[in-house]
């Protein structure tokens, strides 16, 4: 058994096809097959199931994919132990983030990040919160920013800053007249919503209390997919919704009149970096939050905000 054995294996698992990893794995279908059926009779047990298509492990086999990932992590670390001796960063950061924070966080630090890492190479996709817990549990991410808490064991989560929410509404609502208001100033027949998987929608279901009472609409139903698109249907089609504080930076000044602001206790959302258990980068981990922490305002620190309503 060695760890191209192992890479062969966890190829064919993520594929579920044998051509296709081999392919990926730059090798002839042949030599993978071959590879991964000398550890099958090495360790006495078919790993994958080869009589259905797509091919699917074995009761035993999933418990070896579990433990080649494991293996795999174990090997990557031994490479980033040896960096961190060396005073070395470098090497690949798959990084996925919802795309509520994407578009205001990375603007913040990306660019410095890069220019004082130039050997440190980052990945990044857009996905929603449900797309990245699945994508770090199978190994297929390196770390995630999100909304949390996620309440698993499986993930860690290191809070960065916490985000309040405000309204954004056309001139013609009634709680334009109001300097702050509440959640129940917020007219639900007028609110306009991000479409079914963002988490930003169900935060804000929760903080009108939209789950209990029901969503009432106007005769013009419309999910959006991004915030912009949000803010653009309130300015043409009047309305309101409900933006993150890093928003707030993209909006003009005539823009930014039809904000309100909560009144105390301001609703935030917890914005954190979120790892696997079993993660070994800790090192791009750090440096990753640091930067992103010396970038937003400071008053939206994990540390400056602890007595806030987190809205999950």
């Amino acid at each position: 058994m060695n760890i191209q054995h192992l890479k062969y294996v966890l190829a064919v698992d993520m594929h579920r096809h044998f051509a296709t990893a081999a392919r990926n794995c730059y090798v002839t279908q042949p030599t993978l097959s071959m590879m991964i059926r000398a550890l099958e009779d090495e360790l006495g047990i078919r790993i994958f199931d080869r009589s259905r298509q797509p091919v699917v492990p074995t009761a035993g086999g999933e418990a070896v994919i579990a433990q080649a990932k494991v293996i795999m992590q174990e090997a990557e670390r031994m490479k980033e132990i040896i960096h961190e001796l060396k005073g070395e960063i470098k090497g690949e950061l798959k990084l996925g983030i919802i795309p509520t924070v994407a578009p205001y966080l990375l603007p913040l630090f990306l660019n410095s990040f890069l220019r004082k890492y130039p050997r440190l190479k980052i990945k990044i996709i857009e996905l929603t919160t449900q797309q990245i817990i699945e994508k770090l549990k199978e190994h297929h991410l390196d770390v995630g920013i999100l909304a949390t808490p996620l309440n698993s064991e499986a993930l860690k989560e290191q809070p960065l800053y916490y985000e309040q929410f405000v309204v954004y509404a056309s001139r013609n609502e009634k709680l334009m007249k109001k300097k702050f208001l509440i959640p129940s100033d917020i007219d639900t027949s007028h609110l306009w919503l991000l479409e079914e998987g963002h988490c930003l929608r169900t935060q804000i279901l929760n903080l009108c209390e939209l789950r209990k009472k029901g969503l009432e609409t106007s005769n013009l139903e419309y999910e959006a997919g991004s915030i912009e698109t949000l803010k653009k249907m309130v300015d043409i089609n009047n309305g309101i919704t409900i933006l993150p504080e890093l928003a707030l930076q993209e909006l003009s000044k005539k823009d930014k009149k039809f904000v309100r602001h909560f009144k105390p206790q301001v609703p935030v959302r917890e914005i954190s970096i979120v790892t696997y258990r079993h993660f070994v980068k800790q090192r791009m981990v750090d440096i990753l939050k640091e930067e992103i922490c010396n970038a937003v305002p400071p008053e939206m620190l994990a540390a400056k905000r602890k007595r806030v309503t987190s809205v999950v």
